[in-house]
């Protein structure tokens, strides 16, 4: 099994907030896909520095456990192209590790 972490923004680039409806869909395309999701309330802050600029971010993190196998990795990267345009992010941090559920 193989763990996929995202972060995703509470607020665009610009500032502006991301629309509540915009994080459901994230939930529920992930659900479809793998049939489960899961994701935390507490606000995760971070810092970073893109061509000279200091971004400061709030973010959410979902993650799902799926099977470890190429075509799901391939989901999650064509998956990490759509969730950039739809938050309007330069980008989104997707992380995956290898899990042993007992």
């Amino acid at each position: 099994m193989r763990r996929y972490e995202i972060l995703l923004p509470l607020r665009h680039n610009d500032g502006t907030d991301v629309p509540p409806e915009a994080l459901h869909s994230v939930v529920d395309a992930i659900r479809k896909q793998f049939g489960a999701v899961s994701f935390e309330t507490q606000t995760i802050h971070g810092v970073w520095e893109h061509g000279g600029i200091v971004f400061r971010d709030d973010l959410a993190r979902l993650f799902a456990d799926v099977p470890d196998t190429d075509e799901n990795r391939r989901w999650f990267v064509a998956f990490k192209v759509r969730l950039k345009a739809d938050f309007q992010q330069l980008e989104i941090w997707i992380v995956s590790h290898q899990i042993e559920v007992l």
